[in-house]
């Protein structure tokens, strides 16, 4: 069942990943459909992560009072409407329309998944399980990468984005089949509902032992603060939490990762490739690697920690993006490989850990009672940073040209290095109620 359930909830992963990626390979042939300028193109590409922000905003309004499992069926429902409206837009603003649909999907959805599984999962198994996540989120870039490679020498753009739908429709059913998370039943009163479901997932527990997990919940949420107010943000406990998630949502975005995954062949373009087939075929080695790497990042977030991972994917994202820089000088084409094993190497250190580690801390850190209003605090700001980045790169691109671009990101990736060695906490094994007690409002009184 854990297993399942897993899957399932990884799987908005991969419409996320999937409405993020497509973009790339559609957007040279939705420039040739309709006439758009560089800000033009900023703003329909970076529809998705603007949409987001509401999303982020609807999810931490209801996560609480509808619960995980309806915000996400909502979600799969919103994925189908937007990919089958992107698909058959008849202009730019119906275009803008549907991607900002398929945002709210994305904000919702990356605020109440991450949410559900963190809730479902293990101690020992957490990190592993929330990073099933982000690892979906790749396959769904890669997948994308992949269907636009196919249908590029077609012009299919529409059937791109349309069939976004699929995994939307499949994402429907199963969580319509699923149960609520067993934390979210507890903290609702549902005492014997969040044992059955604590018995589902974690068959080599005893009723007594289940019992106790349920039990040990309800005891940690009524020590806590009865419907603590926005003013917990700020006692001495939580207000460290809210900076850091915070902050490690914002350099993860400056990073550049968003400007890499939404304009890949543009990218390859300035690196000295030519012919939209190579572009894309270059982009799709970047998929490759964000996955490959994503599922080591699986294997070992539990066994090495969050905060050295944290550290050292800064530090190699910097010396990476240095890589990059130098090699997209214009009057040197020779040195593309160079810039190409640069992007792969970029890449391979965000998969490995700013990927998926500002996901899991936002899931683990906020005690229960919060945890959705502050997972959607770190969220709109992933989210503003995402838009903000993806909206400006092109223009940015166009006026101080390529090196001054990779150049400005790694400078971002140092400056997260040095945060994240001054500010990282470990949460590596201990559970989530350990942590609420450590983080909970009421511990600061």
């Amino acid at each position: 069942m854990l297993l399942r359930l897993v899957s399932l909830a990884a799987l908005f992963g991969l419409l996320f990943g999937f409405d993020e990626g497509v973009i790339a390979g559609a957007l040279p042939l939705i420039t040739k459909t309709f006439d758009i300028s560089a800000t033009g193109e900023g703003f329909m590409t970076a529809a998705v992560p603007l949409g987001a922000v509401a999303g982020a905003i609807l999810a931490a309004m209801y996560a609480d009072s509808l619960g995980r499992r309806k915000v996400l069926i909502l979600c799969s429902v919103l994925f189908a409407i937007g990919a089958v409206a992107a698909g058959l837009a008849t202009g730019l603003e119906f275009l803008v329309a549907a991607r900002l649909l398929l945002g709210v999907a994305i904000g919702a959805s990356a605020l109440a998944a991450p949410m559900f599984l963190a809730e479902l999962a293990p101690a020992k198994y957490r990190g592993a399980v929330v990073s099933a996540f982000q690892l979906m989120i790749t396959v769904g870039i890669l997948s994308s990468y992949l269907l636009d490679l196919v249908l590029e020498p077609l012009g299919a753009w529409r059937w791109m984005l349309a069939l976004g739908a699929v995994p939307a429709l499949v994402s429907l059913i199963g969580i319509a089949l699923s149960p609520e998370s067993p934390r979210w039943l507890a903290m609702n009163g549902s005492h014997d509902k969040a044992i059955k479901v604590i018995g589902l997932v974690q068959p080599d527990l005893s009723k007594e032992e289940a019992t106790h997990v349920v039990t040990e919940i309800e005891r940690t949420q009524a020590s806590g603060v009865a419907e603590p107010g926005w003013s917990a943000f700020l006692t001495e406990n939580v207000r460290p939490l809210v900076i850091f998630t915070i902050a490690a949502f914002v350099f993860q975005q400056v990073s550049g990762i968003n400007a890499v995954i939404y304009y890949a062949p543009i990218i390859m373009k300035h690196a000295g490739f030519d012919g939209s087939s190579t572009q894309l075929a270059a982009t799709v080695g970047i998929g490759v690697v964000n996955v490959l790497m994503t599922i080591v990042a699986m294997f070992i977030v539990d066994r090495f920690g969050r905060r050295p991972l944290l550290i050292l994917g800064f530090i190699g994202t910097a010396l990476s993006l240095a890589v990059i820089a130098y090699a997209m000088q214009a009057d040197k084409p020779e040195l593309a490989p160079l810039a190409l094993a640069g992007l792969f190497a970029y890449i391979a250190f965000f998969a490995v850990s700013l990927g998926p580690l500002p996901w899991l801390y936002m899931s683990e850190l906020f005690p229960l009672a919060l945890r959705s209003r502050g997972m959607a605090m770190a969220s709109v700001a992933n989210w503003s940073c995402n838009f903000i980045v993806v909206f400006s790169f092109p223009v940015v691109l166009a006026h101080f040209g390529a090196v001054a671009t990779f150049a400005l990101f790694g400078i971002f990736c140092t400056l997260g290095a040095i945060f994240s060695w001054f500010y990282a906490p470990e949460t590596k094994g201990v559970s989530l109620e350990e942590i609420e007690m450590r983080h909970s409002p009421a511990a600061a009184a």
